[in-house]
């Protein structure tokens, strides 16, 4: 898929026309794709991802949703202006005010990683806009990985010198890539070149660093926040070996939702929906249509 154009997938009255799109949100510029009919389904990637996560789910929700996949802002090809707030409370306010924007008063929100963290505090804002939610490996208060990694990433010394070289260094970001995967081997061609695109634009690490520099802060906000999307139905989906969110915290996730599934696929790493993407549509529309 290219990363401007619109993706045309199938053939005769089966094709799904992917649109890429760009709207003014506060002010600022985003840029979502959208594909399908029927009831809103909004996907949110995650924290060094953008809507380029979803080329292989798009085409087979599309079948059963309007689905919008955004590139959050300071991520894919959407702004990011100088001071903007990093923190995960203002970024679930600003899915909102999308929602608002874009003209879509409701819907079904699926996250992963951050994205994931992100949805669940936008639906703890406003949980009647919300009737499922679909979270993917969400980072969560107890998964211990990351609450060390993003202090020291983000302190005044490292931040600097690893906003300049990570863009620049292809085995730190193949290194990354396959860490994400139980199996490397499924890496699909173009995978990282599609990722590493738009972070090799100036300044494409500030978002990240911003949102680590507060990452501990926010789980204990994300962790007060999860009474009040209790009982919005909910389906959890990990891989168990993923290693960036621990899959045991899945378990701890799902005991605060009144009614929730968890699918937890095997021999599969943190991005099922590119590492098995079969099964995991197959796991979303099933939840979405039954």
């Amino acid at each position: 898929m290219a990363l401007n154009s619109p993706l045309g997938t199938g053939s005769g009255t089966d094709r799904i026309i992917v649109q890429e799109r760009h709207i003014a949100v506060d002010g600022v510029n985003w840029r979502y794709q959208q594909a399908g009919s029927g009831p809103a389904l909004l996907l949110v990637h995650g924290l060094l991802g953008y809507s380029f996560s979803w080329r292989f789910a798009i085409p087979m929700l599309a079948r059963h949703a309007t689905v919008y996949a955004v590139d959050l802002p300071g991520a894919g090809f959407s702004e990011f202006p100088p001071g903007t707030d990093s923190r995960l409370p203002s970024f679930g306010q600003r899915l909102l005010h999308f929602m608002d924007v874009a003209g879509v008063p409701s819907c079904d929100l699926l996250g992963t990683s951050y994205g994931g963290a992100v949805a669940m505090m936008a639906a703890a804002s406003a949980p009647q806009r919300f009737p499922r939610l679909i979270l993917v490996a969400p980072v969560n208060p107890w998964s211990e990985r990351g609450k060390t990694l993003s202090v020291v990433l983000s302190s005044p010394v490292v931040a600097p010198v690893f906003s300049f070289a990570a863009p620049r260094l292809s085995s730190v970001q193949n290194h990354y890539l396959r860490r994400l995967y139980a199996d490397p081997r499924r890496i699909p061609p173009g995978t990282l070149e599609g990722y590493m695109g738009p972070l090799r634009r100036r300044g494409a690490f500030k978002r990240g660093i911003g949102v680590l520099r507060s990452w501990n802060r926010d789980l204990h906000e994300l962790e007060l926040a999860l009474p009040r999307i209790a009982d919005i139905p909910t389906l959890l989906i990990w891989g168990d070996r993923d290693a960036a969110v621990d899959p045991a915290s899945a378990f701890r996730l799902k005991e605060k939702f009144r009614r929730c599934e968890l699918v937890m696929l095997e021999e599969v790493g943190h991005l099922p929906y590119e590492e098995t993407p079969g099964n995991f549509n197959r796991a979303v529309i099933q939840f979405l249509t039954t």
